[in-house]
């Protein structure tokens, strides 16, 4: 008689979970970075998440108001220090447009070069990162492969493999090389010999030509491999009109369906460094889209990073023949010690991960009186509260990974 009581009482019992607080980040390495994310758990499903930023600021605006606008380049590297080419170009175009400089054509197209080339570059990093968040390793390993010989022609170029400091106010620092040694990743995957000589723009062709196939090996490994589709399809939804509440843009806006890219939408000097090349801007719904993805989801924003890949291969492609077919020089100098007019000037640009903008206001010193740089990541990241409320645990990693953030970025 006991023992059925005990069994009763234990049928009885009530089973609900008391919600938690747990911290993911700033260490855990599905939180991009020094990004901490506060979750208040019922058991598995997510009540509400946080995000904490500000443990990577530097103080970046602050010292720009202290140095000559060319000494605070290197400080755009390391804000998105996974395209600091990008960043480079937005804060010199900024300044041109403060001061009114002319940049000659030659360089207009060396910069759409070398931007796209950091775009692709991005992109890999964003893609094989991705993998390893929902527990794959082989995309991360293809993709830091791809993205290793783009790193030895930057380095070829500038001196530099992650902080370039290469696209500067004027132009670039130096003309593109000519006659270079085969980068060693590419000479290995061609089967080219270590000392092969050949022009810079050659080997970029050949890497080109080597990469473009390999998009397809990518789609297998991830797009459409069916476990990575159950962890982002469906999951994370967006609808454009909350993405534009927030002030997402880059993938993130794309990924939700608005159809707006700076470099065919805009009205500035950089929307018309890409006057007369011809590409196409990535917008979801796909009509690759697996059944179960939603307009916005996960699985849109991976995919539209991924296309975006395909058309910077097709710019990069027309840059090359309009450098060689270009007039002018790569730079026009710019002193240290220039005075900068007493007026104002902002100026965005679409770098891989969303609009990034840099403002400058002058008072007839060669230092800035302010210097601002707005972040794309910033915004992307906005929304993460509402995107996670009432999912799972496990489906985190999943949906910040889609949001694809670099905090260098946003704690600045």
């Amino acid at each position: 008689m006991s023992t059925l009581l005990e069994d009763q009482r234990i049928v009885e019992f009530d089973v609900r979970t008391d919600e938690m607080l747990v911290n993911m980040g700033p260490q855990h390495p599905s939180t991009h970075g020094v990004l901490r994310l506060l979750l208040r758990t019922d058991g598995e499903i997510i009540h509400e998440c946080t995000p904490h930023i500000g443990y990577l600021h530097r103080s970046a605006e602050k010292i720009g108001e202290n140095l000559s606008p060319p000494q605070w380049i290197p400080y755009t590297d390391r804000m998105d220090y996974l395209a600091g080419m990008n960043m480079n170009l937005g804060m010199s175009l900024a300044l041109e447009k403060l001061v009114g400089m002319e940049v000659p054509e030659k360089a207009m197209h060396l910069r759409v070069l070398i931007a796209e080339l950091g775009r692709i570059a991005s992109h890999l990093v964003g893609m094989g990162a991705y993998g390893l968040d929902l527990g794959t390793f082989s995309p991360f390993l293809y993709a830091f492969r791809e993205r290793e010989i783009i790193l030895d022609l930057f380095e070829e170029a500038c001196g530099a493999r992650l902080t370039y400091s290469y696209l500067t106010i004027g132009g670039a620092t130096h003309d593109l090389p000519t006659e270079i040694e085969i980068p060693p990743g590419l000479a290995a995957l061609t089967g080219r010999p270590m000392d092969t000589r050949l022009q810079w723009l050659d080997a970029v062709e050949m890497f080109l030509a080597w990469l473009e196939p390999r998009i397809h090996e990518y789609h297998t490994l991830l797009t459409r491999n069916a476990i990575f589709i159950k962890r982002t399809a469906g999951i994370g939804a967006m609808s454009r009109e909350t993405a534009v509440s927030y002030g997402c843009t880059g993938p993130v806006l794309r990924g939700s369906g608005a159809d707006f890219d700076l470099r065919r939408d805009g009205e500035s000097i950089y929307t018309r460094m890409y006057e007369g090349y011809d590409f196409e801007i990535p917008v979801a719904p796909f009509k690759a889209a697996p059944r179960e993805a939603v307009l916005g989801d996960n699985w849109c924003r991976f995919f539209v990073r991924m296309m975006e890949v395909v058309q910077s291969i097709r710019l990069v492609r027309q840059a090359t023949e309009k450098y060689l077919a270009a007039s002018g020089t790569h730079r026009v100098p710019y002193k240290m010690s220039n005075k900068l007019p007493k007026d104002e000037a902002y100026l965005e640009t679409e770098c891989p991960r969303g609009q990034m903008g840099f403002y400058f206001v002058g008072t007839g010193n060669s230092e800035p009186f302010r210097a601002r740089a707005k972040s794309s990541c910033f915004c992307n990241l906005a929304p993460t509260a509402e995107l996670c409320e009432g999912i799972l645990l496990a489906d985190i990693p999943s949906i910040v990974g889609s949001l694809d953030v670099v905090m260098g970025e946003i704690d600045r």
